[in-house]
Order: structure tokens, then sequence, then C-alpha cells
């Protein structure tokens, strides 16, 4: 893990193995490039133009040159042109052209890097905004798992010094925001790891194992049951799942308690399939080689949990997480089979690879009636047709509550983790009715629709309690063409935009 620090000495008194400057379109010689070009690289101008590089959006040129010292990388990344000198850079284009800083650096095998931090004006940021958002994006695109490469040759060279060169008079503001910035982005970045790794390292105890070290470390509550409490309770979602797999599943309970009297109560709930063979509906064999990341949801709900654990939220924050493999065997949950879920509603079991909708209505239920909160989200993997829908760059939002959509679509906005609204419209609603129970966990095929009608599986389950739905079946891993994520493995989807949107809850 890379170390993260703030200078506020010359970026060309800084002794790293790169230096990194943003530059505008069309006013690439700014006082920082003419210093570069002094000091290190006279002829910089007509190489920028014989290049063509002009500071476009996301493009970039990367320079070596020779000093008394060694070798020094040179890295120019554009930003774009502003529309006036009043207006602002989009926030995911400096985003992006952070990531494709860190990965020029990589690719020179470089372990040191100076990044002179552009006016927060640019963006439109405050220097605390900007410093937080730095922060965590430099943190994401530093990550990579290589846990298992035992090839020294394969693995990426660790970047193990990146500095941020700010101006003296932003100094505090900008350390505040570089601490939550890294509080933020280590939090995704377990995130990552936890999902990356393998199936047999990340079982339902495993993970649950995860939220009890978190809770210990910051001081939450935590509640875990087992296979045969859940059983007790009447968790038929849960346990019918897990009943084909030998592993016990778990359900987990994170507790904030906000010192504010009277403070409304955030509910979180994350889809934790620690492995989805499909059950007795088997998937196909290729189907199943990323469905180690089944559990994104849940892993996402406990690191939301341990950033607000340290920001300390004026609103209570419940986070729960159904944890379970999903496996087929002679126990196996069967399709036709009906189970009844812990509010006392009834389901046909058509098909056993819709069982994230299982673990989840037994958690909605329970964080209903136990919790009363002000409103309820759930995060899930939960169906292929979201990828379909939106592809690998947008999380698929699904609510009835207006307002609810307001507050996390405005998140989405601020923090990157983007989200997409579908229409929730009760004409879908029809579709997951069954002859045989209260409800089918399959919609029906005229209807189509496959997100819309799981999310209308789920509201079975929230009563009037405001809810929304994320699905992230898209954009928890394997997202191309952002230099931030890699193109395989996790992407931490949802911690981002549950930090944001909790912290702002009013």
């Amino acid at each position: 893990m890379a170390k993260i620090e703030m200078s506020t000495r010359p970026l060309l008194e800084q002794s790293t193995d790169a230096l990194a400057v943003f530059v505008e379109q069309d006013a690439v010689f700014s006082q920082e490039v003419q210093d570069i070009a002094a000091m290190y690289f006279p002829s910089l101008q007509a190489v920028m133009k014989k290049r063509n590089f002009t500071g476009k959006a996301l493009s970039s040129l990367v320079l070596s040159t020779s000093t008394k010292t060694g070798l020094v990388d040179l890295i120019f990344v554009g930003l774009g042109k502003r529309a006036s000198s009043s207006a602002s850079i989009d926030h995911e284009t400096y985003r992006r052209a952070l990531g494709s800083i860190i990965r020029a650096v990589e690719s020179r095998r470089s372990t040191s890097v100076a990044i002179h931090m552009p006016p927060s004006a640019w963006m439109g940021m405050t220097d605390h905004e900007c410093a937080k958002e730095t922060a965590t994006i430099v943190e994401m695109a530093s990550y990579h798992f290589d846990h298992f490469i035992s090839d020294k040759e394969r693995k990426l060279k660790d970047i193990v010094d990146i500095v941020l060169v700010i101006d003296k008079q932003h100094e505090a503001v900008f350390k505040k925001g570089l601490v939550e910035g890294q509080l933020i982005g280590n939090a995704v970045n377990a995130t990552r790891y936890w999902v990356d790794l393998p199936p047999h390292y990340m079982t339902p105890i495993h993970l649950a194992e995860k939220a009890r070290q978190v809770a210990q470390d910051r001081g939450l509550k935590c509640t875990v049951f087992n296979e045969a409490e859940i059983n007790e309770m009447g968790m038929g979602g849960l346990a019918g799942v897990s009943v084909g797999s030998e592993r016990d599943c778990q359900f987990v309970i994170l507790e904030y308690k906000s010192p504010k009297k009277d403070a409304q109560t955030v509910c979180l709930v994350g889809k934790g399939i620690t492995f989805d063979s499909g059950g007795l509906s088997i998937k196909p064999a290729t189907a199943m080689e990323t469905m180690k990341d089944d559990m994104a949801g849940a892993a996402a709900v406990i690191s939301a949990m341990d950033v607000l654990a340290v920001l300390k939220p004026d609103v209570n924050v419940i986070g729960i997480t159904p944890l379970s493999e999903n496996l087929p065997s002679g126990k196996a949950t069967k399709p036709g089979d009906v189970i009844t879920f812990y509010n006392g509603v009834t389901a046909e079991v058509k098909n056993t690879d819709a069982e994230g909708r299982l673990i989840l209505a037994d958690a909605l239920a329970y964080g209903v009636k136990h919790y009363n909160p002000d409103v309820i989200v759930d995060i899930a993997t939960l169906t292929g047709a979201i990828s379909y829908a939106l592809g690998p760059f947008f999380t698929g939002l699904m609510t009835q509550h207006d307002e609810v959509a307001k507050k996390l679509e405005a998140s989405a906005q601020r923090t990157g983790d983007r989200v997409w609204r579908l229409p929730l419209h009760d004409d879908y609603k029809a579709s997951i009715k069954s002859s045989l129970a209260d409800i089918c966990n399959i919609g029906n095929e005229r209807y189509r629709a496959g997100s819309i009608t799981g999310a209308f599986f789920l509201q079975n389950f929230v009563g009037n309690t405001p809810w929304a739905h994320l699905d992230i079946a898209g954009t928890a891993f394997n997202v191309p063409d952002m230099p931030y994520f890699r193109s395989e493995g996790a992407t931490g989807a949802g911690v981002r935009l549950f930090v944001d949107f909790v912290m702002n809850w009013k």
C-alpha cells in the first residue's frame, strides 16, 4: 500500500522517481510546465507539438530525462478545456486523470511520484473536497491483487510514496480531506480484496469474521447468528439457499449509534453469496468463473460501516449482511419447493439460481421489524440482466421513493459511484405472482425486465419503509477503460456511494 503525503515544497524540489502535472487543453505551458522544461527538458515544447499533446482530456505524455541523481519520469496528463475561466472540469475526468498518472508510474516501474495539485476551483471543488477525492482515487488506483502469484517478474512494482504538492495556504484544510479520502479509499480496497479472494478463502464464516474485526476495531456493536439460530428464527430464504452447502450460513448485523438525540436510522443491506453455483439450477461452467464475486454487496456494506464508524454521522446506521454459499447437493432446495420467509411471506422457488433475492428477503424483513428504519437500501449483484441493460459503468437503481432516489443520485454524482434509475412501475408487479405461493422467485418471461422483476420480489419485505434497491452485477467487477480500476477484478462498488449517502442524509 502506497504512502500518500502532502508537501508544500515546490514540485522541482521533490526527490521522487516521477513528477506529474495536470494541464488544461491549449494552455499546456503553465508555470509548472515551464519550470520543468527549464530544469529538465529544454525541447519540451517541440516534443509536445510533435507528439500532438495539447492537454486534451485524458491524453497523456510521458518522458524520461537523465539527471545527476538518475532518471526522472515526467508525466503530463490533460484535463481538457474549460468553457470559461469560471467553468469547472468534470469530476470524472479528474478521477480518470489521477488514475492515468498511477498507471504511467507503474508502467515505468517507478516507486515514487510527486503530483502537482491543480487548483480546486478548476474542478468546482472546495480544498477539502479536492483533497478527499484525490486521496480516495489515488488509493483505489494503486490497488492490485497478486496475492497468489509467486513469480516476482509478474508482480507489479509497488508505488511506495505518492506526494501531493500543494500551496502552503491550503495545508490545514487539505490535510483533513486527505485523511478522510485515504479512509474511504482503503475501505474500497478492502472490499475489493475480499471479493478478489478465492471462494475457499472467503466463506460465510470468513466474511462474518471480517465484520467482527471491523466492529472490534471501530467500536461497533456486532451480532452474528449461526445456521441453527437462522433456522430457529424462521429465515426460510437464507436457510433454503444454504442447505445445499456443507458450510453454515451466517447472518451479520453491525450497528452504529449516533450520539445525536432522536437521530434517524439508515439501514444498509448487502447480499453475501460467497460462491454461487446456481444450486440445482446449475450455471454453465464459464458463468461460475466470477461467482466468488457474488458477495460484493455484503463486502461493501461492511466496509461502509468501517468508514462511517470513524466519520460519525448524525444518524444511526445498521448494516445487515446475510452470508451463504449456493451449492447443489442431495439436501439442496429444489425447483418447485416453497419457502417461508421471516415476515411470513411464502415464495415458490422456480429457479435456485435466483437465490440472492431469497437471502435479501429475510434480511430486509428483519431490518424493518427490529430497527424501524427511516430508509433502507439494499445492494446486490442480483441479476445478469442489469449488465445487459446498463453495461459495466452504471449501477441499477430501483425505487418508488423519489426522495430516496434523488439523494442516491446526488451521492453518485459527488463520488463517481454512478447509478442509473430504472422504472419500478407497478405494471411489472404481476410478473412475480405464483399460483402455488404468495410470490415466485423468478419473473414470468412475458414481462422480461429481469432486474426490475427482481426488485419487485424484494419489495414484499420492506412494508411501507422508504426503500431502494441497487443492482451492482455489472459494476462490482471487471470494469474496463477506467484507469483507477483494473480491467479484471473487483471495484468496491457501493462503498463511496453509501458513505456519502449516509453522511448527507437529512
